[in-house]
């Protein structure tokens, strides 16, 4: 199962590694798991229908999101059960069995900030 997961990560990695891609997920996940009409997405970031439906295939292949019809529209959302495992698969393989030391800094700084005012 190892070279699948590992297949996994390399794809939505890579999925996320472009720059409009990164723009529609992170709006995607601000909007929670009831997603975004595609025309909505479109008009935030300003991009063109057909350039938007290649960015959501590839998210969509690489499992970083998923789409359901409503009506006329297509409604897009984020899937956070596949960027949790992403990140557990992270913190374990690359931050070698010590998820502290994979900790994002924002965290670090919110903890000492925590512990200061304590």
């Amino acid at each position: 199962m190892e070279k699948d997961e590992k297949d996994t990560v390399i794809r939505a990695l890579g999925a996320l590694a472009q720059d409009n891609r990164l723009d529609v997920y992170r709006l995607l996940v601000g909007a929670g798991p009831d997603g975004l009409p595609a025309g909505q997405v479109a008009a935030a970031l300003g991009l063109a229908p057909n350039t938007l439906s290649f960015h959501f295939d590839r998210l969509r292949q690489a499992g970083l999101v998923s789409v359901r019809r409503e009506g006329r529209s297509l409604i897009y959302a984020a899937r956070f059960d596949t960027m949790n495992t992403l990140i557990s698969y992270l913190t374990e393989k690359c931050c070698g069995g010590k998820p502290e030391l994979c900790t994002p800094a924002a965290t670090q700084v919110l903890a000492t900030v925590a512990i200061k005012r304590s």
